[in-house]
């Protein structure tokens, strides 16, 4: 497998950056192309169609292929692979039925490789990723192969859209397939937000609802730990501020716990809705606001990968929560910079909405605040 990135402001850009290295005989038949939805998708779609190469593409809240993180721009891995050695669906999900969608894939996909692996890419935000989750593990098992995105739009939270060479959907689930016989395909899903205080108890909820946290409205228990101030429906900048500094840690029975962002308040009775499902009687924990120490443990954790399973890789996709470059700002392409050492080989990354992945020591989760690093090597 050989693989190139490239980037650009535009599709004639791309279309410069594809020719000069497509001059030297790389002829690359994958595109992960991630794009701002400022981009003329369909445009990008077509140039790459006519180029023979198959296109995995989602938008994005930035995208980046090296330690410089872009607005506006399209970023792309090109891949030069044997075709049999991978397939891209989309499906859409016009009645929300995430996980039959999901599961349809998985047969598909079962059909064609005795062991596939996923990449996932879904549109619309409304969208229950650990849903599409329960599907692939229907039809797999529970140690299926599977790292996504939730495709984001700019910061705009208004629409989302996931592409391929003649499709783009703003209601759909994207997946490229991979036959993990012939590609190895080896991921870790990390944030680094450390916890603070002691665990507290969600004593109503329904589904990614939180009522109350130790029967204390959500918002205002939350207000109280993070010390927050001019938290009301005037201040525009409150969600920014809840989700991306003062997210709630989901604890689980194994593993790493599950970041669990405030997205939308409910003002009528301060209570709030989070990125993904937060059980009743679950226990939860809040998060220190973010320093350099959560960055350092993403890297420490690319390292480990790298050390206990990958040593050698030839290229690496990477799925990172639009919240950490909010958090994070400049300081960002420390640990963009720190990911691409640890292999250094070609690699293209996006600012996502949520990430799909397997936490660390645990099960396949939807994640926020978090990176998603996979790397792929051709057996």
């Amino acid at each position: 497998m050989k693989a190139k990135s490239i980037k650009g402001y535009s599709t004639s850009e791309i279309k410069a950056a594809l020719t000069q290295c497509m001059s030297d005989g790389f002829k690359p038949t994958l595109a992960l192309a991630f794009s701002s939805i400022s981009q003329d998708l369909r445009a990008i779609s077509e140039l790459l169609d006519e180029k023979g190469v198959a296109v995995f593409g989602i938008t994005t809240n930035g995208e980046f292929i090296d330690e410089e993180t872009e607005k506006g721009s399209i970023a792309m891995l090109l891949i030069d692979i044997n075709k049999d050695y991978f397939h891209i669906y989309l499906e859409e999900y016009p009645e929300k039925n995430y996980q039959e969608v999901a599961i349809e894939i998985a047969e598909k996909a079962k059909n064609k490789f005795k062991s596939p692996a996923f990449l996932i890419g879904t549109s619309n935000s409304e969208t229950d990723g650990e849903e599409i989750l329960r599907g692939f593990e229907k039809i797999i098992g529970n140690n299926v192969t599977a790292f996504g995105a939730s495709a984001g739009d700019d910061y705009r939270f208004e629409e989302t859209f996931v592409f391929s060479n003649k499709e783009i959907s703003k209601n759909g689930l994207l997946c490229l397939v991979i036959n993990e016989e012939k590609v190895e395909v080896n991921g870790i899903a990390t944030c680094g937000w450390k916890a603070a205080g002691t665990e507290k108890t969600v004593t109503k909820s329904k589904g990614n609802h939180v009522y109350t946290i130790d029967n204390i409205p959500a918002l205002d228990i939350t207000v109280k730990y993070g010390g927050l101030e001019n938290i009301t429906p005037d201040n525009k900048d409150v969600l920014v501020e809840l989700a991306a500094n003062f997210p709630l840690q989901l604890q689980r029975p194994k593993g790493d716990p599950i970041m669990r962002p405030a997205l939308v308040v409910d003002w009528t009775d301060n209570s709030f809705y989070t990125s993904g499902t937060v059980p009743q009687g679950s226990k939860v924990r809040f998060s220190l606001p973010p320093d350099w120490d959560v960055m350092e443990k993403v890297i420490k954790g690319v390292e480990k990968l790298k050390a206990e399973k990958m040593p050698e890789a030839d290229a690496l996709i990477v799925f990172s929560c639009a919240g950490r470059i909010l958090s994070f700002g400049p300081m960002m392409t420390d640990e963009i910079e720190g990911i691409k050492n640890v292999w250094k080989v070609p690699m293209v990354g996006m600012f996502s909405n949520a990430e799909l992945g397997r936490a660390t020591g645990g099960n396949l989760e939807m994640h926020n605040l978090t990176t998603c690093c996979i790397a792929l090597k051709e057996k």
